[in-house]
């Protein structure tokens, strides 16, 4: 079976790769050049847990190709995947100038059957535009070709991605037609050979199923994130409430951590374009107009904690960071708390040494040489005068804290994430502070 990839971002490129590891034969396709000439080299342009080998070998066996004309490619497809970027607009709507264009690009060039996929994440009603579109396309070439249009959200999480997408807990598939299911139960299959659990629907509600998913991750964070705000005001332990809450089983423990917001590609963006749908439907989105004002809050909740302990008085102290982006396990700074926090430390006259295992090239890019890049975790705090958790990387969960407080100029440690135990650090002569205690 061959299929084209459109788009080598994120999503793009593990949806690719994964589909050649099963042995389907993949083009990827991607209008940046230079992109498309490192990865022929094996060079991949995110971090990603096993993508690298994977692409790698799948390339070595010729199952796994790139370019940059999906034209060239188009007649010997079967399906064309759209991955491409869906940024959000000034106004917090998603731009599907990208999908569209590719849309058009099919409409175009195709001269036989194909089925066109969205893999992006794209409000609903998108899929009804990309058959305008190329039907527009067709009507001008006064071509008559099939063509069927389906919706595929993915559901990856940074980090893991390759895994959930080897082993799905379920995929989400909208289509219109009988030929359409077919096709993606032939691609699917073979990563649900002993439990198939694809989920067939119309388009309309794969389209709303992704944003929906999104949307409810995020309001469960920001839900934990305000009564680990309360918690704080009134006495009692969030870990506590958390463990008793969550030990419902109709809630469940997933996503009920408390810390200093979400980031990332994917939940900003989506609450953000969920919003946005309801609004040009004519409704008011309350929830998550709410989530999206309590996650703004408490990326700062950290640095009102430093600015408390320090009386407001920061200017000439030195802070380290632990952890810049979003989240372990990735090197993804958009929407990152961290941006947040060393702007604020920037602008209160503070010097931020910073060390992540993955994202300082990222963080240079957005940061520049403002913020000094430590070696390791203990060239970070050195003569510094707070310690500031913000990524919960494993590497940073039992460090020698014997050896920091030799090196610190002050022994202030502020979590971010509730990773350590008060009692410890303050036996080992520091003063702590986490979120919701």
């Amino acid at each position: 079976m061959k299929i084209a990839i459109v788009g080598t971002g994120y999503v793009g490129l593990v949806t690719g790769t994964c589909f050649a590891e099963i042995g389907v034969n993949v083009t990827c396709v991607d209008t940046n050049a230079e992109k498309i000439e490192a990865l022929k080299k094996g060079i991949i342009p995110i971090y990603e847990n096993g993508l690298e080998e994977m692409v790698i070998q799948n390339t070595k066996a010729n199952r796994l190709k790139f370019t940059t004309s999906l034209e060239e490619c188009l007649d010997e497809v079967e399906v064309v995947f759209c991955a491409v970027g869906t940024p959000p607009d000034e106004d917090g709507s998603a731009d599907l100038s990208y999908v569209l264009e590719v849309a058009r690009t099919i409409g175009r060039n195709m001269q036989k059957y194909v089925l066109v996929v969205t893999k992006s994440t794209v409000p609903v009603g998108t899929a009804q535009k990309v058959k305008e579109a190329i039907r527009n396309e067709l009507r001008q070439r006064q071509a008559d070709i099939e063509f069927d249009v389906a919706s595929n959200p993915e559901f990856l999480k940074e980090g893991n991605a390759v895994n959930d997408f080897m082993s799905p807990d379920r995929v989400v598939v909208g289509i219109e037609s009988r030929r359409a299911e077919k096709l993606m139960t032939k691609l699917y299959k073979p990563f649900l050979l002993n439990n198939f659990r694809v989920i067939f629907m119309d388009i309309p509600s794969a389209e709303m199923t992704k944003y929906a998913a999104n949307s409810m991750l995020a309001t469960r964070i920001s839900f934990m994130n305000d009564i680990a705000n309360l918690c704080e005001r009134v006495g009692a332990d969030v870990n506590m409430v958390r463990s008793g809450i969550g030990s419902d089983s109709r809630i469940g423990r997933k996503f009920l951590y408390p810390g200093i917001g979400y980031g990332g590609s994917c939940f900003p963006k989506d609450v953000k374009a969920l919003i946005k749908t309801a609004e040009q439907a004519g409704y008011t989105m309350r929830v998550l107009q709410a989530v999206e004002e309590v996650n703004e809050a408490q990326k700062s909740v950290l640095f009102a904690k430093l600015v408390k302990h320090f009386r407001g008085d920061l200017a000439g102290k030195t802070i380290a960071l632990w952890g810049l982006s979003f989240k372990p396990e990735t090197d993804d700074m958009r929407e990152a708390p961290a941006l947040v926090i060393i702007d604020k430390l920037l602008e209160a006259g503070c010097k931020v040494r910073a060390y992540d295992p993955a994202a300082m090239e990222e963080s240079k890019r957005k940061t520049g040489d403002r913020v000094y890049y430590a070696r390791d975790i203990y060239d970070a705090v050195l003569e510094a005068d707070a310690l500031m958790l913000i990524t919960e990387w494993k590497e940073f969960r039992l460090p020698s804290w014997a050896v920091i407080k030799k090196t610190m100029a002050n022994h202030v440690i502020l979590d971010g994430r509730n990773i350590y135990e008060k009692k410890e650090c303050e036996d080992q002569g520091f003063v702590y502070y986490c979120i919701g205690k």
